[in-house]
């Protein structure tokens, strides 16, 4: 089996070398593996420490992480390449076969689209020495979406050829929820399949949750707004014709402008603004759906808490947009 791994790493020259040597330690027994490690727009010498430390390296003058997919998956992976793993370079992997085990379980289900490695906070994974805001950030993360039919764009995994059947508009910040939908869809043509995306039990990997307040607003900012763009270019594809979809996503990967005039044009949008109310809203619908819980004071409280923050994200986020924040907002 050949398998090609993207590191997708944006000025991160400070780790960027421990990573190198954690995908050296990688146990790739039976692979022809390829690691490329994508220095996409950086501001810093990554590419030269990931070279120092060995790596292969492609160095992308031009940054953003759906701009550097394309840039993997049509130029950069072999074109002889059988699966193409997406890693972020900035996880750690719990064990030392950890994608060897995500390429083989792909090839073991041919009618995957994608495999998922389960995303574990690092203050889940090694929760001694926590402080109380620590606590509350592990005890209210999670649980809001399947990582099993979401795909986690930290860790997963593609046959090439799925992969290259698809493009991403240049600028998107949330590149794998739109990647989520134009796999369930195949690229808007046909109903959602669900049976399209799976994560491998047993399979996960550590990311550095954020720390603060603050930092925790700007991301999931981010994520809103991102996600708010995704529901805009949905609607100007599916106002084309199911064949000219797909051609249309080949040239939004191409045009600078495409994801802004699809925002322009369908944003904002009444009543809810630029930013769907489900975005305000879904953490308590999920608590209606298990009513039990909402009897325990402890989740209680984290569901009202984790409320009044969706509730300063969506007002944020509502006025971000409106001041003309959103392509390649990060």
């Amino acid at each position: 089996m050949r398998v090609d791994v993207g590191v997708f790493a944006h000025d991160e020259a400070a780790g960027i070398a421990a990573m190198v040597a954690r995908l050296q330690a990688q146990d790739m027994a039976g692979i022809e593996a390829r690691v490329v490690v994508l220095a996409n727009g950086c501001h810093d010498d990554t590419a030269a420490r990931a070279r120092a430390a060995g790596a292969e390296v492609a160095e992308l003058p031009l940054g953003g992480k759906s701009r550097t997919w394309n840039r993997f998956v049509h130029d950069i992976s072999r074109p002889g390449a059988d699966v193409l793993i997406f890693v972020d370079a900035d996880i750690a992997f719990p064990t030392p076969d950890s994608l060897r085990r995500l390429a083989l379980g792909l090839a073991a289900r041919p009618g995957l689209w994608v495999l998922n490695s389960q995303p574990v906070k690092d203050i889940v994974a090694q929760p001694e020495g926590l402080s109380a805001l620590d606590r509350l950030i592990a005890a209210a993360g999670g649980g809001l979406d399947d990582w099993k039919t979401a795909i986690c764009g930290q860790l997963y995994a593609m046959p090439a050829a799925r992969a290259r059947s698809l493009h991403l508009p240049i600028g998107l910040p949330v590149e794998d929820g739109f990647l989520r939908a134009m796999v369930l869809t195949d690229a808007l043509t046909r109903p959602e399949d669900l049976g399209r995306i799976d994560g491998l039990e047993g399979l996960w990997h550590i990311y550095q949750s954020e720390r603060g307040i603050g930092a925790l607003i700007r991301h999931q900012t981010r994520i809103v707004i991102g996600s708010a763009l995704n529901f805009a270019a949905f609607d100007s594809l599916r106002a084309l014709p199911e064949e000219a979809r797909r051609p249309a996503l080949a040239r939004a990967a191409a045009d600078e402008g495409w994801l802004g005039d699809a925002a322009r044009s369908r944003l904002p949008r009444w009543p809810f603004g630029y930013v769907p109310v489900h975005f305000l809203t879904k953490r308590l619908a999920r608590a209606r759906a298990q009513p039990a819980r909402l009897l325990r004071p402890r989740q209680l409280a984290v569901t009202l808490l984790g409320f009044g923050f969706d509730a300063i994200v969506y007002i944020l986020a509502q006025y971000r947009m409106a001041r003309g924040a959103g392509v390649g907002f990060w």
